[in-house]
């Protein structure tokens, strides 16, 4: 629960036949109350109630390491070199400030418990503006704090280091998405590293696999070609990072090569027999621009497609940021140099809209 700061009097000792001393006069500080604009925010409070009602193990250990130490980390995940100044300098003001401290060490154990355990994580809101620089950053620096545990988690699995390290940098990736739309450090997706943080998510070749399970209407497409496969049973989600270069078929195999061979190696007793994906990649429309064997179209025919009952779901900025950079591009303007380009800008200036759609296939 977030109160007001309650100052603490120093306990002062004095000698006999001495004056007792008195404390020094108090000095300005530069750090700002923060615990005004996070109740003000409805979407910040909420997540604090949350946070602050959930269980934590205080024996979890929390420790953002500092100076050096810390731009070392910063590049090892891929931070963007603009951005690892202002997270050193605003390292102090997160740990000087109370309220920010506790929410900091709440959010890092709350993160790390029942390291492996798949989960379903929501949005998390930013923190408001007026929580400074700290705020700004604070979720990297959960997911900094949170990197020893994975990697000792990932450790005791015999996952090699260097697949540590490629799955940890997309946090990287991502706050180079932020900068590049939005010309500010920053993390936009804030929910979606913590898989990979929590020894969920992999990245393996081209794709990342998450380990999740079929769920209804993935194995009901499968029931229906004859196939015995249950909604609770385990399935990895494949997801597509960009500015991963193309998706060739040898590239999109080597990936599920190493898919296939990494998780019965380290997750002996999952069986992941099925890979599950959304996308727009796999929207039937791009059939009506790209040629059969364009990867993108070779990619789509590893997929059996099942029917939404509410309809697919369109997503226009998702092609538009992942094919030129920034989702927020006007259409109109939209580059026409290449056949994928094309096919997007002129699919969406027709007035017609782009729809995430989601396959399976067999592993």
């Amino acid at each position: 629960m977030i109160g007001r700061r309650r100052g603490r009097r120093a306990e002062m000792s004095a000698e006999p036949g001495h004056p007792r001393p008195q404390p020094p006069p108090a000095t300005p500080t530069t750090v700002p109350d923060v615990a005004a604009p996070l109740r003000a925010d409805e979407p910040a409070a909420a997540w604090v109630a949350a946070l602050t009602g959930a269980e934590v193990d205080t024996r979890i250990e929390v420790e953002l390491p500092a100076g050096d130490r810390l731009a070392a980390v910063l590049l090892d995940l891929s931070v963007p070199h603009e951005d690892v100044n202002e997270l050193l300098s605003a390292r102090s003001a997160l740990l000087a400030d109370p309220v920010l401290r506790e929410l900091f060490e709440r959010a890092v154990r709350v993160l790390v418990a029942d390291m492996g355990t798949p989960t379903r994580r929501r949005p998390v809101p930013p923190l408001p503006a007026g929580t400074g620089a700290a705020g700004r950053w604070f979720h990297v620096y959960v997911y900094i704090a949170a990197r020893p545990h994975v990697l000792a988690y990932h450790h005791g699995l015999g996952i090699p280091p260097e697949v540590s390290r490629r799955t940890l940098a997309d946090l990287g990736r991502h706050m180079a998405l932020h900068r590049r739309g939005h010309g500010s450090g920053g993390l936009s997706a804030r929910h979606w590293p913590g898989y990979h943080f929590r020894g969920e998510l992999y990245q393996l070749g081209r794709f990342q696999f998450q380990r999740s399970t079929m769920r209804d209407r993935a194995a009901a497409s499968a029931t229906a070609l004859g196939l015995d496969h249950g909604p609770e049973d385990p399935a990895l989600e494949l997801h597509i990072p960009d500015f991963l270069g193309p998706m060739s078929p040898a590239t999109c195999d080597e990936s599920l090569d190493l898919a296939r061979a990494f998780f019965p190696r380290h997750y002996p007793g999952e069986h992941y027999a099925v890979a599950v994906c959304g996308s727009w990649l796999l929207d039937p429309q791009l059939r009506d621009y790209l040629p059969p064997e364009s990867n993108i179209i070779r990619f789509q025919r590893r997929f059996h497609l099942y029917h939404d009952p509410t309809g697919p779901l369109p997503e226009d900025t998702a092609p538009i940021g992942f094919v030129f950079g920034d989702p927020g591009l006007p259409v109109a303007s939209l580059p026409r140099d290449t056949s994928l380009q094309r096919a997007i800008g002129d699919h969406l200036r027709a007035g017609r809209h782009w729809h995430v759609r989601t396959g399976w296939f067999e592993l």
